[in-house]
């Protein structure tokens, strides 16, 4: 799905988790083009040692920002870096997230409450933030990381990723006439320490459907640099990501269901 301009990327990217996993590789190979860097996590310690990292490795100029996008404070501070005018964001990578593997039918709802305030909450307000400055401006690019699992109903997880997809398409048709691309991010499985944090198994996956994240972020890049709506690394997922839309859907249940059973 694509239109037909390309797009540049260019001057200061914003990346949100930016420290670890899909959102630190998104911070490599952006600095690798050049651009400067300001990345938000919640470890301060974290942040400062990526940071040293990066600006030694490719000459850039790394800013950081501690937040915790779970909380008004922490979405705020990075909304108004994303407002801006002074050494404005010329990309924004919403890519923050967690896992959420917790039951539907619970007592404990708290975390389906943080995870909707960091996948849900942050990329609303931040997105709305990164794309009212880049109208303003006329020019900028936003990715916005979603998920092929959004396509499917395997719990909590799917249900927010499912809105950021139509939420980040939904953004790219306001502001695709001012100026501003944006870009729907939807890998699959990424060898990453996002599934171990969230204490999942994740054994039940087989071998050939996980991704290295060098390759996810770079067909992403590329995606985005050719003026791409969507982006879905890897042939594999494309496929399965169009048989999830248009295959049978008692067939693609079946087989949520049982992946589902394989993680408990």
């Amino acid at each position: 799905m694509a239109h037909g301009s390309g797009t540049r990327l260019r001057g200061r990217a914003l990346i949100t988790g930016g420290t670890s996993g899909i959102g630190l590789e998104f911070g490599r190979q952006l600095a690798d083009r050049g651009l400067d860097l300001v990345l938000v996590a919640r470890d301060a310690e974290r942040l400062e040692r990526t940071a040293t990292l990066l600006e030694w490795r490719h000459s850039i100029h790394v800013e950081s920002i501690e937040a915790d996008l779970g909380t008004d404070e922490g979405r705020e501070r990075v909304a108004a870096r994303l407002a801006s005018t002074d050494s404005p964001i010329e990309v924004f990578v919403n890519n923050a997230g967690a896992g959420l593997y917790e039951p539907l039918v619970t007592t404990n709802l708290e975390p389906h409450r943080k995870a909707l305030d960091v996948m849900l909450w942050a990329v609303l307000r931040l997105g709305a933030a990164a794309g009212g400055a880049m109208k303003e401006r006329g020019h900028g690019v936003i990715i916005n990381t979603a998920s092929v699992s959004g396509l499917v109903p395997m719990g909590g997880y799917s249900a927010i990723k499912s809105w950021v997809i139509t939420y980040s398409e939904s953004l790219y048709l306001q502001l695709r006439d001012h100026g501003v691309h944006v870009t729907t991010f939807m890998p699959g499985w990424v060898r990453t320490e996002f599934h171990q944090r969230t204490g999942v198994k994740t054994s039940n996956i087989p071998d050939f459907l996980w991704l290295d994240v060098q390759r996810v972020v770079r067909e992403c890049l590329a995606d985005t640099e050719a003026g791409r709506i969507r982006s879905i690394p890897s042939k594999r997922f494309k496929v399965i990501s169009f048989l999830a839309e248009r295959g049978p859907q008692q067939a693609v249940r079946a087989v949520v269901q049982k992946i589902n059973r394989g993680r408990r």
